[in-house]
């Protein structure tokens, strides 16, 4: 594991040959739901040895229709977010959108996320990268793996070695997603840890109802095709209650359902 993930992951019990996990609700719609998740989440993660840190958005600025719920307002959110990752003692993790959400985040994360959609935008990955932080790419629904060099590039020359990419599938037509599993090797050849995002892969984009669809039956599958493919991570996004979730509840996992799924990840990782 590389240095600054274990640094990361310092004062967590874990098995250092296990995949680690990147998980929470998609967005921060109450304390009480990341409360409700990151002790849960926690405690699997604890009994199984596996190094966790809990996301949730802060903002979501992506969003189809226009009254879709984008967050409680910054401040507020971000807020949250590191009393959550204090309380529970977690390294977080939030999306940023633009050059100057940058900064302000990075007093309350500890990892930056940069959306698959903006993973091109060189000043949001320079600005992220003087932060200081460890850097999370995600990759472009419109990218290949090797093409992802570029978005490492531009984050080291601006002095910032602490970096991740996350495999989150292809633009299939335009409903729909697929995963290219030569992808996470590719990414690999980067010299940086890769991550699964074993749910926005199986979303279906673009819906005429203005709400993203997805295959959250799948989760597994993913899961477990990515780790034989050599991911060191996971990313899961997961919540009590899907249905009334706010933002991509139709890709999440529901959460009484995460401990038998990692369970048996974990069995899967040994055998690897």
């Amino acid at each position: 594991m590389e240095k600054f993930l274990q640094d990361l992951f310092k004062g967590q019990s874990y098995d250092e040959k296990n995949f680690f996990l990147i998980a929470g609700p998609c967005v921060i719609e109450s304390e009480e739901l990341l409360s409700e998740v990151a002790e849960k989440v926690k405690a699997i993660c604890t009994k199984l040895g596996i190094p966790y840190i809990f996301k949730s958005s802060y903002r979501k600025a992506n969003r189809t229709s226009a009254s879709s719920f984008t967050g409680l307002g910054d401040e507020l959110g971000l807020g949250l977010l590191h009393k959550t990752g204090q309380r529970f003692q977690l390294p977080t993790t939030t999306d940023i959108h633009a050059h100057d959400e940058a900064a302000p985040a990075a007093k309350f994360a500890d990892i930056l996320q940069i959306p698959a959609f903006l993973c091109r935008q060189t000043d949001l990955l320079v600005s992220a990268a003087e932060t200081g932080k460890i850097i999370n790419v995600k990759k472009g629904q419109f990218l290949s793996g090797p093409a992802m060099k570029f978005a490492v590039e531009k984050i080291r020359q601006a002095g910032n070695d602490k970096i991740i990419l996350t495999e989150r599938g292809t633009t299939f037509g335009y409903q729909d997603l697929v995963v290219d599993y030569r992808n996470i090797p590719w990414m690999k050849e980067h010299g940086v840890p890769v991550v699964m995002d074993c749910t926005h892969s199986l979303q279906q984009p673009n819906q005429t109802s203005g709400v993203t669809g997805g295959n959250p039956q799948l989760i597994g599958t993913i899961a477990k095709a990515s780790l034989a493919a050599g991911a060191d991570g996971l990313f899961i996004e997961t919540h009590p209650n899907p249905a009334v979730a706010k933002s991509d509840g139709a890709n999440m996992l529901k959460l009484d359902l995460l401990e038998e799924l990692l369970t048996t990840l974990v069995k899967l990782r040994k055998a690897l």
